[in-house]
């Protein structure tokens, strides 16, 4: 291998590891700025705070992940196409956010008028659900692929990760499913569970699932021996 090889190979896993720890640490980080700068609660929802004063740090953080993905390359036009969406669904999650606000905001942390349903928010929805169920194609049909030819496609470590990959997939894709019925259904029938923020909850599942998945694509544990 070449040393241009060997820059490249560390470029994509440092990038594969930039992307895991952000999934994992975006929605603790807003929780813990949003009450440190305002003494805020927890919100309903990771796109609620985009109402907070955690506004720049939320379209920060996905402006940066969508560039990672939009350089991100993986081994084929599979990986790069996924990348790309992943690259326009954060972006639509960023510039057109939710802007049904109700009772998903906590005093003081309201910084813009409540606003009523709009055009902005399908656009938000449906960037959000796509985003979503194109980390759970990633980690379930892409990560899981072997190389051929390649010994570690036999490796113990190797199975091992495909399990973690397939495991978070599942878990992305149940959470949306769940997320889709909360708000399509459950959220009227039970409007009093609603203050134990279930929609964030399950949102924070799905972005911890698809943090480990690319923390482990970046060789940060169960690399081969």
């Amino acid at each position: 291998m070449t040393k241009k090889s060997d820059n490249q190979s560390i470029s994509t896993i440092t990038l594969r590891r930039t992307v895991g720890i952000i999934g994992i640490a975006l929605p603790f980080v807003l929780i813990a700025g949003a009450y440190f700068f305002k003494t805020c609660h927890i919100q309903n929802s990771i796109s609620l705070y985009y109402h907070t004063i955690m506004r720049n740090f939320f379209e920060g953080v996905l402006i940066v992940l969508a560039v990672i993905m939009f350089a991100y390359r993986g081994y084929d036009i599979k990986d790069r196409i996924a990348g790309k969406l992943v690259f326009v669904f954060a972006l639509g999650i960023a510039f057109f956010p939710t802007v049904t606000l109700g009772k998903g905001l906590v005093e003081p942390c309201n910084i813009i008028p409540k606003q009523e349903f709009m055009w902005v928010e399908y656009v938000h929805l449906s960037s959000a659900i796509l985003f979503f169920l194109t980390l759970s194609y990633i980690s379930t049909f892409l990560f899981t692929l072997t190389i051929q030819n390649k010994q570690e496609n036999h490796t113990n470590e190797k199975k091992l990760r495909n399990k973690i990959y397939l495991t978070s997939g599942i878990t992305i894709f149940i959470s949306l499913v769940l997320l889709i019925l909360w708000f399509a259904f459950f959220k009227k029938i039970f409007p009093d569970f609603e203050k134990f923020h279930p929609a964030f909850w399950l949102e924070t599942i799905s972005l911890i699932a698809f943090g480990i998945s690319w923390l482990i694509k970046g060789e940060a544990a169960f690399k081969d021996k």
